[in-house]
């Protein structure tokens, strides 16, 4: 067995504390990875405080992981000890169903197996995450990294940024393309990046004025004043794509009305309540709304090789793991620019 330093969440309601446990050896077709980073992503925190539905205390979050690979079982083929290597927000599948078998493992039918709070497949032993110093991974489920980029701020790609590249991706947004980026957080920060790179023409929809020169300065060719009813009201009509954000209750309406004819509004945030829809808002346009997740191993690795040719990070804040509870406390205020990232070392 290999010891692990962790932090984690023993019950919903208090702060996160050290925590020390064992993982597996490396089995035959599995990679012992080194965590150097762990992004910070507001799905833990849902996820600590059981938002989100049941949890298996005590629970070590984390799945936005970059490390080097400290040692390979006796099968693996596709890594080599020393090398950077990655692990998203899951870490297996059934592999056999319609979505596995097509390369988009996390529609995966039986469900996908989370990085944490899941359980081993065959197996009644829980997943542990990345706020650990080390990790165990089948190679299939595991990600090149580029030695090209800052790692701190390639953690954060292996969920805010294929929760975003994915749908882009999947509508082939691009040139010719009027997009609008609504909210700009961990995952809108990512969205205006992203779509400003496929060559679209990217306007961030905000309530708050403070947000126009960080959209500039992240690529966003136009900043809209979503408070501002005259604001609203000149936009009607105006996009192809509204990539949603937002996690907070909103109305959805307001913005959909935004959308030219045939346009589409996808779907990545998720807030707590059933939104309302006036169905008359889609006909009359016809107008859509799709959801997405995150992206299938082979398009997650995909992601990361454009984010190393084209030079792509996360905006960061790199913390100590002992202050894992301050920024869950600033990340409920939104008062980070725009993603947290754990420096693992402080915890060795």
């Amino acid at each position: 067995m290999i010891p692990v330093k962790a932090y984690a969440a023993y019950d919903a309601t208090n702060p996160l504390k050290p925590y020390t446990f064992e993982r597996k050896e490396v089995g035959p077709n599995q990679v012992q990875i080194e965590i150097l980073y762990s992004g910070v992503c507001h799905s833990d925190i849902h996820t600590a405080k059981g938002d989100w539905g049941p949890v298996n205390y005590p629970l070590v979050p984390g799945h936005e992981i970059v490390g080097r690979i400290v040692a390979v079982g006796s099968e693996v083929s596709k890594f080599k000890v020393g090398e950077l290597a990655g692990v998203g927000c899951f870490v297996d599948s059934c592999r056999t169903c319609p979505s596995c078998q097509s390369g988009e493992e996390q529609f995966c039918d039986e469900g996908m197996t989370g990085t944490y709070n899941s359980v081993e497949r065959g197996t009644n032993i829980p997943t542990r995450g990345g706020y650990s110093t080390s990790i165990i991974v089948d190679e299939n489920y595991t990600l090149h990294v580029s030695e090209k980029l800052d790692i701190k701020g390639v953690a954060p790609l292996l969920c805010a940024g294929i929760t975003t590249y994915s749908p882009l991706r999947y509508l082939k947004v691009g040139k010719g393309h009027k997009v609008g980026v609504l909210g700009l957080g961990g995952l809108g920060h990512m969205a205006v990046k992203f779509a400003v790179s496929f060559g679209a023409e990217v306007t961030m929809l905000s309530h708050s004025p403070s947000k126009e020169a960080d959209a500039k300065k992240l690529g966003a060719h136009h900043f809209a004043l979503t408070s501002d009813p005259e604001t609203m009201k000149s936009l009607a009509n105006s996009f192809d794509f509204i990539l949603n954000t937002v996690s907070a209750k909103h109305d959805h309406d307001a913005y959909l009305n935004l959308l030219r004819t045939n346009g589409t509004m996808i779907v990545v945030g998720a807030p707590p309540a059933p939104a309302e829809i006036p169905v008359f808002t889609l006909i009359m346009k016809r107008r859509s709304i799709i959801g997405s997740l995150i992206g299938g191993i082979k398009e997650t690795q995909e992601m990361l090789d454009y984010c190393a040719e084209h030079n792509i990070t996360s905006e960061v804040e790199v913390i100590d793991m002992s202050y894992i509870n301050e920024a869950y406390d600033r990340m409920n205020k939104s008062d980070v620019k725009y993603r947290f990232v754990i420096d693992m070392a402080s915890l060795k």
